[in-house]
């Protein structure tokens, strides 16, 4: 019998604080019922053992991180959407990073509900190169590229990647201006 108060999002959630506080490999399905003040067995009756968890974790990463990028493009368009999408996704790795690592690792990434977080968080993207009249196959190729610069970017500084005295916001900045000169240069073609 399910304990009542205890759900699945009950669960996710109590495994994202232990995966922000002590790290994504933290979380056991152990860690998560003394969390809860539960018995382990009893999480069973809602995830699917620590697959489940994880799998969760995944899902809520992606939702968090598609919240953060729809509020910095709201009422925005053009460059400025850009560079607003980027900084918050940067953010967002900074703030979580174990929650980031979490929606690179999710178990199965062929889930219909992770492909349904993941697919909203492009339309966000497609909705802010629309400005540009970017449409179908390029507009993928450019969603691409952007998500490839923040990633690449917010893991190498996750990782100390930049141990240099040099601001890394204002590093970032640049290279946002580069990708946006690249792609204003690629629409005179």
């Amino acid at each position: 019998m399910a304990r009542a108060g205890l759900d699945r999002e009950t669960i996710i959630r109590a495994a994202a604080r232990i995966a922000e506080s002590e790290g994504l490999e933290k979380v056991t399905l152990a860690s998560i019922a003394a969390e809860l003040n539960v018995k382990t067995p009893s999480l069973y009756n809602h995830v699917e053992g620590l697959p489940g968890v994880r799998q969760g974790l995944a899902i809520f990463g992606i939702r968090q991180l598609g919240e953060r990028l729809g509020k910095a493009a709201m009422g925005k368009a053009g460059d400025d959407a850009i560079k607003d999408v980027g900084f918050a996704y940067v953010a967002f790795v900074r703030e979580h990073p174990a929650l980031y690592e979490a929606t690179m690792t999710a178990p199965d990434f062929d889930d219909p509900v992770i492909m349904q977080a993941s697919g909203e968080v492009v339309e966000i993207l497609l909705r802010v190169l629309a400005y540009y009249q970017l449409e179908g196959e390029e507009a993928l190729h450019i969603v691409r590229g952007l998500r490839s610069l923040t990633h690449g970017y917010a893991s190498l500084e996750l990782k100390q990647g930049f141990r240099m005295e040099l601001s890394k916001d204002e590093s970032f900045r640049k290279l946002m201006d580069l990708f946006i000169r690249g792609l204003h240069a690629s629409l005179t073609k």
